[in-house]
């Protein structure tokens, strides 16, 4: 069977950055599980398993315009200290919900001088390019009930 929209993946995958840095795997974990073709992993990636079949093992490099975006120097905006009222030890690297018109959205906390903190609110894999090293698991077809949703269940 092969991979294919509409197909259930388990797949175990290694996430180096371009210094060859882990940033994430499923070692030692249960092998990640997802719909293919309905958007549940990075695009650059899902679009690489398309045909693959069990026991595969691929490398694949993901540019950031296919994983987590480029990086957008507007969403880096230096604030006031009150603006995090009620926190009183920021640190590099906290992560918040900032209220905006269009709804929540993640940010960061990239530095803090004085009474100013500069946050971010790119992905902090933004800009990024991204080295997989994958192997497939198990592909199955997916339920009806998967499918009207989406995402495994």
């Amino acid at each position: 069977m092969e991979i294919q929209k509409g197909r259930v993946v388990g797949m175990h995958y290694t996430l180096r950055n371009e210094e060859g840095e882990i940033i994430d795997t499923s070692e030692g974990r249960e092998p990640l599980v997802f719909l293919q073709g309905y958007g549940n992993i990075i695009p650059g990636l899902e679009a690489e398993l398309e045909g693959k079949k069990q026991g595969d093992a691929l490398d694949v490099v993901v540019e950031p315009e296919h994983g987590y975006g480029v990086k957008h120097d507007q969403l880096i905006q230096q604030v006031p200290r009150a603006a995090f009222e009620g926190v009183d030890d920021l640190q590099i690297g906290m992560q918040f919900q900032a209220q905006t018109e269009q709804g929540p959205v993640p940010i960061r906390i990239i530095a803090v001088e004085g009474d100013e903190v500069t946050i971010d609110g790119n992905h902090e894999l933004a800009g990024v390019r991204l080295h997989f090293a994958v192997s497939i698991e198990s592909i199955r077809e997916a339920s009806e009930e998967e499918l009207a949703h989406g995402h495994v269940h």
